[in-house]
Parts: structure tokens; C-alpha cells; sequence
């Protein structure tokens, strides 16, 4: 990496750290029960603390923030890696159905756990991302059985595939949903719009321990995703498994995707817009690319957030709902760039 990469990189993602910080913290103090800034340092920083301030700030508005950048790097990241992998710029988990397939499993678990379903007990919190991820896995085993042809992977087909296969799974989601009881049919219907609406710690929790193992070992290779852009004879030569590890980076960035949609919901066009503008901003090195798009990712979903709690005030839009407003429009536009 040159000096001037490094440079771009640095003050890129400074850049982006601050508007996400800058976005957090308006998106603390802002809501139904505003809050002055003395008041959030206050509490914050444990200076004369009051228990309202305690309960809006560290059990409703941090989790949401927080949840909000998770889901954002991780669907950021996982779009960098699907993207890579296939060769396609328009491949996104939620274009692709992944998110679908991921939804699907999860209600599917939420079908049969009827009753007992509160959405914040451990028990569902921590089985959400194992149910995701096998939904994903489903998903994307799918999508590229069907998009194989004469030993390769037919990028013409991955597209129409994908959308298929998420509209089906789309459509058995919605049915199961329509199999629940009252209450946990309004749960599964919010869901799949994409909300963070009841984020919490236990959600943190879940989201965690997929990232901390996951992301590193994609950011370890991430020069495999520059090789990936070669002729696959080419990057073979090179002594490279290629079978083998875009089964572990599509693993990956499968988990990645099931941890989200176990805790937001199908939020869609976030693994589509982060890595484009990453690579505008910093070059095509998935080793750069990787870091911003996850960082954009986590201000998109942050920002959109931050929009679906104040600009309907006193009503709530899903912020699936926020950034698929932004993200249609900009899936158009690649669309027909890709036809130029």
C-alpha cells in the first residue's frame, strides 16, 4: 500500500467515525423524551445520575445506536465479500434472498416456539443466529445450484435466481406468519419489515461473538478477494484452493448476514450501497474496501435509523422500510450503469 492509500484510507475512515459519532449522539438526545446535552454527558460519564435519564439512555437509545452499527458493519462487510466472490456488482444479500432465507428460517422457529415467543429471552435471542444462518446457508445453496452452469457460476442468472428465491421465501414467511397467534404475528410482521425498534443488550450479546469471529478471519483474506477479479485459471496457478476458500468466505459472510437478520430483521441494500461508495472513496484493495464498507454500512444504518425515529414522529417507520427508499433508487442507478 503506498503513502497516498494510506493516507486517503486514514482520513476516509476518520471522516466516517465522525459522522457516525456526530449521528449518535443526535440520535441520543433526540425522541419523544428529549434530553439536553448536559444531561446525556451527565449520565454518560455517571454525574449525578437520574434513574429516567439512566432508563431512556443505557435501556432504550444506546442498545438501538449500537445494534444499529453492528448490523451496519456486518452487512457492509458481507456485501463487500458477496459482491467479490461472484464478480458481481450487484450482488447483495437482500437482492440475492440470502436475507430472505435467513428471515425465513427464523420464523419458521418463531412458528413452532408460538406462545412461548417473548423476543427477549435467551433462549430465542441466542438460537435467532443459528436459525439465520442455516435459512442463509439454504438460501445460498439454492441460488447458486441454480445459477451453475457448465462449471461455473452464470453471473446472468445469479440475479433473476436470487430474486426468486427471495420472493419464495418471502411468500413463506408471510404465510407462516399468517399461521401465528395475534401477538406473535404483529412480532414476525414488524420484524420482517426490518426494525431495531426492541434492541437491547441481550441482542448485543448475540450479535457479538458471530462478529468477533468472523470478520477477522475475512479480513485475513482479503487479498484473495482482489485475486478473485483474475480468471479463475489464473488465481489456481497461483497455488489457491478456490472451491475451497469462497465455501469459507461465503460461510462467512452467511453467518454474518443470519446475525443481523436474527436482531433487525430483512434490512436490504446495505450490502449493495457500502461497497460501492467504499470503493469510490478508497480504491478497489478489498483490504481497505473491507474496513470502510463496514464503517459506511454502520452509518447508513444509523442515519436511517436515526430518520425512521424522528422525521414520522410520534409514528415509527421500520428502518428496513428508510433505507430501501435510498437504496432502490441507487439500485436503479447501477443497474443502468451496468447496461452503459
Amino acid at each position: 500500500m503506498d503513502k497516498n492509500a494510506r493516507w486517503r484510507f486514514t482520513i476516509t475512515m476518520t471522516i466516517i467515525l465522525c459522522l457516525i459519532v456526530v449521528t449518535s449522539y443526535f440520535s441520543l438526545i433526540s425522541g419523544t423524551f428529549d434530553m439536553t446535552v448536559k444531561a446525556v454527558l451527565q449520565t454518560l460519564f455517571r454525574v449525578n445520575p437520574v434513574s429516567d435519564f439512566d432508563l431512556v439512555i443505557f435501556e432504550f437509545r444506546l442498545p438501538r445506536i449500537v445494534i444499529s452499527g453492528l448490523v451496519g458493519v456486518s452487512l457492509g462487510i458481507a456485501g463487500t465479500v458477496i459482491q467479490g466472490v461472484t464478480k458481481n456488482g450487484l450482488a447483495d444479500s437482500g437482492i440475492l434472498g440470502i436475507n430472505a432465507g435467513a428471515g425465513t428460517a427464523i420464523v419458521i422457529f418463531m412458528f413452532f416456539y408460538q406462545g412461548q415467543n417473548s423476543g427477549s429471552d435467551w433462549i430465542s435471542i441466542m438460537s435467532f443466529p443459528l436459525f439465520g444462518l442455516v435459512g442463509g446457508l439454504l438460501a445460498a445453496l439454492l441460488i447458486f445450484l441454480f445459477s451453475w452452469k457448465n462449471g461455473t457460476l452464470d453471473m446472468s442468472r445469479l440475479l433473476l435466481t436470487g430474486i426468486a428465491i427471495g420472493s419464495a421465501f418471502g411468500a413463506l414467511s408471510l404465510y407462516l406468519s399468517l399461521k401465528m397467534n395475534s401477538t406473535d404475528f404483529e412480532m414476525a410482521t414488524v420484524w420482517l419489515s426490518g426494525t431495531i425498534y426492541d434492541a437491547n443488550w441481550k441482542y448485543i450479546a448475540s450479535m457479538l461473538p458471530w462478529m468477533i469471529v468472523l470478520i477477522p478471519i475475512i479480513k485475513k483474506k482479503a487479498y484473495l478477494l482482489d485475486l478473485y477479479q483474475l480468471e479463475e485459471s489464473s488465481v489456481k496457478s497461483l497455488g489457491i484452493s478456490v472451491e475451497k476458500e469462497t465455501i469459507i468466505l461465503l460461510l462467512c459472510s452467511i453467518g454474518l448476514v443470519g446475525a443481523s437478520v436474527s436482531v433487525s430483521g430483512n434490512i436490504g441494500f446495505v450490502g449493495l450501497m457500502a461497497p460501492h461508495i467504499a470503493k469510490h472513496l478508497v480504491g478497489i484493495h478489498h483490504n481497505q474496501v473491507i474496513p470502510v464498507s463496514g464503517a459506511i454500512g454502520a452509518l447508513l444504518v444509523i442515519v436511517s435509523d436515526f430518520i425512521a425515529k424522528t422525521v414520522f414522529a410520534p409514528a415509527e417507520l421500520p428502518v428496513g422500510i428508510v433505507i430501501s427508499i435510498i437504496g432502490v433508487p441507487y439500485f436503479l442507478y447501477l443497474l443502468i450503469k451496468a447496461k452503459a
